[in-house]
């Protein structure tokens, strides 16, 4: 209730019930949402989660990336698609 009172900002709201409540579960009986997230913690490591989405979008907009000797690693490892399970 303090924050509600001290702000109006939507996102700081937003953000202060996701650190109080959690991401919550797709399917089960915790708030309705994204699952916890396995690899971060999505308020505390959002600058690297930030900064990593930036780096992959500028490896994919390179013309041809899959195939330079710099990132082929991280193309042969996304086509095992076992990151996915």
């Amino acid at each position: 209730m303090r924050i509600m009172t001290e702000t109006n900002n939507g996102f700081v709201l937003a953000e202060e019930d996701l650190k109080m409540r959690g991401s919550g579960e797709i399917f089960g009986t915790r708030q309705s949402g994204l699952p916890e997230f396995q690899v971060a913690d999505i308020i505390e490591d959002f600058p690297i989660l930030e900064e990593a989405r930036k780096v992959a979008s500028y490896i994919s907009s390179i013309e041809g990336w899959k195939e330079d000797p710099e990132w082929r690693m991280i193309a042969l490892h996304l086509e095992k698609r076992e990151h996915l399970d």
